[in-house]
């Protein structure tokens, strides 16, 4: 009776600590969200206090802004330490945009708002932004200027594997952060094996909606006008898309042909203590197998065809802007200039 007693302090003993360790969490969250209405809201009483914002000039090389609608497990993290790490420097502001669950696709009236914020706030600018959301048209709002759009995308099925274990072992940059999937020991293989849902191919569905937007049929998992449409804002509506297998190269792009932000990241990146920061915890390489049993859906070849796109017109940029020697890389200096200038100035 005693041992049974004793059993039953313990289990009460586990359960209030599980209780305090929400209530905790649910009494962090809501004070994080506080400060951030404060903080927006001491903002808007700045801007009334201080006038119109028209009032606010900037010259033409600071109004700029950069978005960056990071993809997960793209190495996204590592990217974007290197713009926190140089903003300071180089003097621009960068701000997360951190959506509710993560969910990549905005209401309608967060749209509206959203574009409101970043083509007006000045204060902020130039300013990059970045998150896990889904291409935005900013054209189908009536800005006059819209923001400039970078990327980077991952082999789907490296990316999909990633995200697995991640979900299960975290990584080595929150280490004692609880997951999602915590506890669960099972392989990405025997998971492929079992059928189970979370490495199932409906899962590899992600960098095609992500680049697609917020239209429904972006979201039609295997569908191909999704495909072709975030094959067309690739090349019309991206300034630059990167992959991670050659992240290095596509920082060195950016430094080169958007200086005022990226000067000084190339050296940085390889560095610098944050380069690879964010390494997922115990993952293991899937088996051939697996991945040809992947590779036998319809989903797996859309997203792969939608890699090996990005993947060519990434080096189609990268063949015309730099130059290979000795194993190095070097960027082409300006290689145009301007003559016959008419009419003659005295």
């Amino acid at each position: 009776m005693l041992f049974s007693g004793s059993m039953w302090l313990a289990n009460q003993f586990v359960v209030s600590h599980d209780i305090f360790w929400f209530i905790a969490t649910i009494g962090w969250l809501r004070k994080e969200r506080a400060i951030a209405r404060h903080e927006v809201r001491e903002i808007e009483q700045r801007h009334t206090v201080d006038g119109p914002r028209q009032d606010v000039t900037l010259d033409e090389e600071d109004d700029v802004v950069i978005i960056y609608n990071r993809v997960p497990k793209t190495a996204s993290t590592s990217f974007t330490n290197i713009a926190y790490d140089l903003c300071a420097k180089n003097k621009y502001h960068v701000l997360h945009i951190n959506t509710t669950k993560n969910n990549p696709v905005m209401s309608l009236q967060d749209q509206v708002r959203f574009v409101k914020n970043v083509t007006s706030w000045k204060e902020m600018k130039p300013g990059f932004y970045h998150g896990h959301i889904s291409y935005l048209d900013f054209a189908k709002f009536g800005v006059k200027k819209k923001p400039i759009y970078i990327n980077v995308i991952r082999d789907p099925i490296e990316r999909l594997v990633s995200y697995y274990y991640f979900l299960r072992f975290g990584d080595d940059y929150r280490p004692g952060l609880r997951r999602r999937k915590q506890g669960d020991k099972k392989t990405f293989d025997e998971c492929v094996a079992a059928g189970g849902s979370d490495c199932a191919p409906e899962k590899l569905w992600l960098q095609i909606p992500f680049f697609c937007g917020h239209s429904s049929e972006c979201w039609n998992v295997g569908s191909r006008w999704a495909l072709e449409q975030a094959k067309y804002n690739l090349i019309n509506e991206y300034f630059l898309v990167g992959v991670t297998e050659e992240l290095e190269d596509f920082i060195m792009l950016l430094e080169a042909a958007l200086p005022r932000f990226f000067r000084g990241a190339t050296e940085l990146y390889r560095t610098g203590k944050k380069s690879h920061l964010r390494k997922t915890t115990e993952k293991k390489l899937p088996t051939k197998e697996t991945i040809a049993k992947l590779q036998q859906s319809e989903i797996w070849k859309m997203e792969n065809e939608f890699y090996e796109f990005a993947l060519e017109q990434f080096q189609f940029v990268r063949a015309h802007a730099v130059r290979e020697k000795d194993g190095e890389l070097y960027i082409l200096a300006q290689n145009f200039f301007y003559e016959k200038i008419y009419p003659k100035s005295n």
